[in-house]
């Protein structure tokens, strides 16, 4: 029987016609931003165009656009404003810290903090603020306990007791997807909880129920109002945090804090700014705070013109899904995700092993049979035909060779991850210990996983979305051409070469060096010598293609970069670039950085790996030839200018490289990788040229190079920094352009999902006037020594 949709073929084709930027990508990050309408955005512009907008501390039409969004925004919730104000923050962190700062506990002896173990990482940051030592953590069923009929509850507090309580918990995991029975509200404000939870420091010892306090509940709401109907008028929580680009798409940097006026009457905000004061002096120490309750906690000038913009993602949201006689547009995309949602979960629960094993574990409390507990998230892991895991980052590469947009790790909320993965505190630091922080590609720690795979849906998501990510993993991981291994044995002496002494044996030497002039274009292949500098070889990534925001162009998201195909003419004192079917144009390689007057040239500042990088603009000649180029306005060339400078303010004796001054591959582990490879078969050469090494070596062990403490070319001695771990740059054929599944696919694979390649290293010390590397050097190499 086919199955009845939420949404019609009508609407969903005027939905599918609304974000053509799209295009062949698959974006499935919902929860962590939904997309805008192009129709949105220019309504917005439209609106910014034909209004003048002021401040909205000296214009009154702003303001009162301002508070007309306010309503709007309650007519969303259901929510009466005779009962409800809208703060506006900048997020719902900033909404949830709002919370943490004033919330008032009264006594300290009574008042407490509880907090579901299954939040956000912003919730748990509230620990650091609230004004009591007295903090419990509950599951998600110590929790719903409240909502079962057979138990005491406890003794109802009356408006004489001095004490607050504050309950927070999410309205939708952002980990599973799982939605907390909103039911429950009521419940604790009425009479408390009926299990405390364990508290976070001292004994584990449970609160004191003797001592009853009035019960506050804040609803992080963040994940759940995008694709969910929050109803204020039957479930009134005391304090509501959004984000509007969760919500909506756009704007962004905006978000809101709804309070009841129950909730009024628990906050007390100290500080005071611009806006927010009837009158300040500063010869005395008095001020009168406004007696408006949003004006008291609005510090400063309000972000009038992303709340302008938040009424026309409202109107965009009825116009495209417009309610009907039973539900209202809300509770439409709610019921339209989870059937997405449910959909997939079919499919991809299908996916077994040849061996039967399932291929997928996935992490939700109740499944996918009802929309009322359930929303449009499908989190899991990938598994081996042995039931070991593969790591997410693997996944994500993959994902991303594929245009797939999806998240991993474990998105900000560490209760949940430890709960679905079954971890121990003790487990959680040993794998900090071993390396693991938030949001890093450390996967795997001794085979454990750290996260998971999410994908998530929004009213713009589509059943095509959900066949082309299990297309994408049933051709990753149900190949049938060989059989997957959970791990690689260690790299062998090859046969041949057993009988040889080991004196005799192929002596390493340096068989191919390149440069990288403009970072992420094509390399420069040198023939005999090449001089070295304090940041590396000589010209490698002192350039780099910018876009009109000034952001770093890279091969991640414009693979024809690769033929852009720069030349060092250092007779000539040029830099020549190339493109097919495109006249060189030519950069002066004698400017140096010293003599640049910066009154009269043109700088830019980015970033590359978290580092602000300072450039010089070579120019509208080169600029206007790379917009032809790539078909991409606004392009320029610029070239570093000098050092690069960390988030803490440290120089880094670099150029424009991701991570160190050089890399080294081994062309006998590219051969042999490329005999693993049972697809998509190319020349050694060709496979070579995808890792974009400075150095190529050739030894006669295959990995040999993950051995090495230091080594040395010809005279110029150098240490190993770290392994290299790949990314989906290396699934761009760099002669074409195009996207493959392949060496990824196979280095994932045959290293149970730890994805290295090569080495980095860095100069053990600064080089000499004149010191130059050579081709055919020799490799004098030291390796660890308990190798």
């Amino acid at each position: 029987m086919t199955q009845q949709w939420e949404l019609t073929r009508a609407e969903i084709e005027n939905i599918t016609n609304e974000f053509q930027r799209v295009g062949d990508n698959t974006y499935l990050d919902h929860v962590g931003t939904t997309l805008y309408s192009e129709s949105q955005v220019d309504a917005v512009a439209k609106v910014l165009k034909e209004n003048l907008f002021c401040n909205p501390h000296t214009c009154k039409i702003t303001g009162d656009l301002v508070d007309q969004v306010r309503y709007r925004i309650l007519k969303h919730f259901n929510a009466d404003p005779s009962e409800y104000n809208v703060v506006f923050t900048a997020n719902a962190t900033a909404s949830l810290k709002i919370v943490a700062e004033t919330f008032d506990f009264g006594s300290k002896d009574i008042g407490n903090f509880y907090y579901c173990q299954e939040n956000h990482t912003s919730v748990l940051g509230m620990r650091a603020l609230v004004e009591t030592p007295h903090q419990y953590v509950l599951t998600k069923d110590e929790l719903l306990a409240n909502l079962r009929a057979d138990v005491d509850r406890p003794m109802a507090p009356s408006e004489a007791h001095s004490g607050n309580s504050l309950v927070v918990f999410s309205a939708q995991c952002n980990f599973s997807g799982y939605k907390m029975p909103l039911e429950v509200i009521p419940l604790i404000q009425n009479y408390g909880l009926v299990n405390t939870g364990v508290q976070v420091s001292g004994e584990g010892t449970r609160a004191t129920i003797g001592k009853v306090s009035k019960y506050f509940v804040c609803l992080d709401a963040a994940a759940f109002v995008g694709t969910s109907y929050l109803n204020c008028q039957n479930i009134k929580p005391d304090f509501i945090c959004i984000s509007f680009y969760k919500m909506l798409g756009y704007p962004t940097g905006l978000g809101a804090l709804i309070v009841s006026k129950r909730g009024q009457t628990a906050l007390n905000k100290q500080y005071y700014g611009g806006g927010t004061v009837n009158i300040a002096m500063t010869r005395q120490n008095f001020h009168e705070k406004r007696e408006v309750f949003t004006s008291r906690f609005e510090d400063g000038t309000l972000s009038f013109l992303a709340i302008a913009s938040v009424l026309e993602g409202f109107r965009t949201l009825e116009r495209l899904i417009p309610a009907s006689k039973s539900q209202n547009t809300m509770e439409r995309i709610s019921c339209y995700v989870f059937q997405l949602a449910q959909y997939g979960f079919e499919r991809l629960s299908a996916l077994k092993h040849s061996n039967g094993q399932p291929l997928l574990i996935f992490y939700n409390h109740n499944g996918y049979q009802d929309k009322t507990f359930q929303g449009g998230v499908i989190t899991f892991n990938v598994l081996n035909d042995d039931g070991s895991y593969v790591g997410f980052a693997e996944v994500a590469c993959f994902a991303a060779v594929h245009n797939i947009q999806l998240r991993t790790g474990c998105f900000c909320n560490p209760g949940a991850c430890q709960w679905f993965l079954q971890l121990s505190n003790d487990e959680i630091r040993k794998q900090y210990e071993s390396g693991h922080i938030c949001s890093d590609y450390n996967d795997l720690v001794e085979g454990v996983p750290t996260g998971g795979v999410r994908i998530s849906f929004g009213y713009m998501s589509s059943k095509k979305d959900i066949d082309r990510v299990v297309e994408m993993i049933k051709e990753c991981y149900l190949t049938t051409a060989e059989k997957r291994l959970a791990l690689i044995e260690e790299s062998k002496i090859p046969k041949a070469l057993q009988h040889i002494p080991e004196r005799l044996r192929m002596r390493p030497h340096l068989k191919q060096m390149c440069i990288y002039p403009i970072k992420s274009c094509a390399a420069f292949n040198i023939k005999e010598s090449w001089s070295l500098q304090s940041t590396g070889l000589l010209f490698d990534r002192c350039w780099m293609v910018v876009d009109a925001t000034g952001m770093a162009m890279t091969q991640k998201h414009h693979t024809r970069l690769c033929l852009i195909k720069p030349s060092i003419l250092i007779e000539k004192g040029l830099l020549e670039i190339t493109f097919p079917n495109m006249p060189s144009v030519y950069v002066n390689l004698n400017q140096a950085a010293e003599k640049i007057d910066p009154v009269t040239s043109s700088f830019c500042q980015s970033k590359v790996c978290h580092d602000l990088v300072t450039g010089y603009d070579c120019g509208d000649e080169a600029a206007q030839w790379l917009s032809d180029c790539l078909e991409t306005p606004g392009l320029r060339l610029v070239r570093q200018f000098n050092q690069r400078k960390s988030q803490n303010g440290d120089t880094k004796d670099i150029s424009l490289v991701n991570q160190a001054q050089f890399l080294l591959i081994n062309s006998a582990s590219v051969k042999w990788l490329s005999e693993k490879v049972t697809t998509e078969k190319e020349s050694l050469s060709s496979t070579i040229d995808r890792f974009r090494a400075n150095f190529v070596i050739e030894t006669s062990k295959s990995f040999e190079e993950n051995d090495f403490e230091s080594l040395t070319i010809g005279n110029i001695h150098f240490k190993v920094q770290s392994f290299c771990t790949r990314c989906q740059m290396i699934c761009i054929d760099q002669q074409t352009g195009q996207k493959t599944s392949e060496p990824l696919r196979t280095i994932a694979r045959e290293f149970g999902g730890k994805i290295r390649f090569g080495i980095y290293l860095s100069l053990s010390q600064v080089p000499k006037d004149g010191e130059v590397l050579s081709l055919h050097d020799n490799v004098t190499i030291k390796k660890i020594s308990n190798k």
